[in-house]
């Protein structure tokens, strides 16, 4: 039941008051009827960019007063008033009553459910991401100050072929707890793929039945003076103006509830607001050497010495073993590319080997000789090639 019924409907008459106000007989009730319809369609219309959260309309036989919630009260007033002289005629050539229109600035449009219901429709018609604009609503809600509060969204969200509805919700949003002041908002986002509808319930507090007097004497108001004020989002919003009363709760948070009072920290008072505490050389915990040091029966502390690893002796007597860093001579560098550099070289290495190898060395035979020779004769530099052809030209 509580999830298929409008929670200011379910509410009316215990902690919110009726958006009409007016009394007739049955015989002109459905005409009253069509003219407050009438009215608020037309104001919608024409003021669909203020940011209109709620009209509240007060009717008798010759005057009509109209009461306009907004977030932007300087689009609706217009230049110099011109705005509302211009709907003040529309309204009296509908209804050819004396019209008095009253229009309210809302503080905190972060805190009602209409607002960011459009809010959030206007995203998803820019092509936001619809999870962003819902948990960036969420968020800014919550920090505001609210108890709780649910989103849905539904429809062909992010262009999908098949509609779905997807929600976030962050607190506690009770069902059928009728003192709980839960605002209710729904808009609907004209996209290219579709129209998305968009739900936002927020709970701003309890409101406690009439045992709980205020220190204000809010008792003795009327049920629809409360309701104005928490529409405006003064003092009587919310838990804490109604149970400020004997309970001995701390200072209401502009109508949002009790301020819990910190506890004061282990090293003295709390920090002081919009700067760092200085730390007293008191309160300073500071640290203990090894002389202090005292074990939980009371006896002190052994001193701990530090191990220090030594090497084995044999280790240490060992010879140094280590590869000492080759460096290559640079007239080797420079002879590499010279020929005659290379056969001197080979003529030493030649010199230099003792005679018993080269006697035990045995001949090759003529066949791998006549090969080798064939090889280096392949092998030879292009250049002899090239004297060969100039001498045969």
């Amino acid at each position: 039941m509580g999830q298929k019924i409008h929670p200011g409907g379910l509410r009316v008459g215990v902690i919110h008051d009726w958006k009409s106000n007016w009394y007739t007989g049955n015989k002109d009730f459905a005409d009253y009827l069509q003219e407050d319809v009438k009215i608020r369609q037309h104001i919608y219309n024409k003021l669909s960019h203020a940011g209109l959260s709620d009209i509240l309309i007060r009717k008798d036989a010759q005057r009509i007063t109209i009461d306009i919630y907004t977030a932007r009260p300087g689009i609706v007033i217009g230049k110099s008033g011109v705005e509302v002289d211009a709907l003040r005629k529309d309204i009296h050539g509908m209804t050819s009553k004396a019209v008095h229109i009253n229009i309210n600035e809302i503080k905190r449009p972060e805190l009602d459910a209409k607002l960011v219901a459009q809010s959030i429709a206007e995203q998803l018609e820019n092509r936001v991401s619809f999870r962003r604009a819902m948990k960036r609503s969420l968020a800014s809600a919550i920090r505001s100050g609210a108890q709780g509060v649910k989103v849905m969204c539904g429809g062909r969200l992010g262009g999908g072929e098949m509609s779905r509805s997807e929600s976030y919700s962050e607190g506690r949003v009770p069902l059928h707890t009728i003192r709980a002041d839960i605002d209710y908002g729904f808009a609907e986002a004209k996209t290219t793929t579709g129209r998305i509808g968009v739900k936002v319930w927020i709970n701003k507090g309890e409101i406690m039945p009439s045992g709980y007097e205020s220190s204000t004497g809010q008792a003795d108001t009327r049920l629809g003076d409360q309701d104005q004020a928490r529409r405006r989002g003064g003092r009587a919003e919310g838990l804490g103006e109604s149970r400020q009363g004997g309970r001995g709760r701390g200072a209401d948070r502009e109508g949002l509830g009790p301020v819990r009072q910190r506890r004061p920290r282990r090293g003295g008072q709390g920090r002081p607001r919009g700067g760092r505490q200085e730390a007293s050389a008191e309160t300073v915990e500071q640290p203990r050497t090894d002389e202090q040091g005292v074990s939980a029966e009371g006896r002190e502390q052994p001193v701990i010495e530090p191990q220090v690893e030594e090497t084995a002796p044999s280790v240490a007597d060992a010879p140094d073993a280590t590869t000492q860093e080759q460096t290559e001579d640079p007239t080797k560098l420079d002879q590499s590319g010279d020929e005659s550099a290379e056969k001197k070289k080979a003529s030493t290495k030649a010199a230099s080997k003792p005679a018993a190898s080269r006697a035990a060395k045995p001949k090759a035979p003529a066949s791998k000789a006549k090969s080798t020779t064939a090889d280096s004769a392949e092998k030879a530099p292009n250049a002899k090639r090239t004297t060969k052809k100039k001498d045969d030209s």
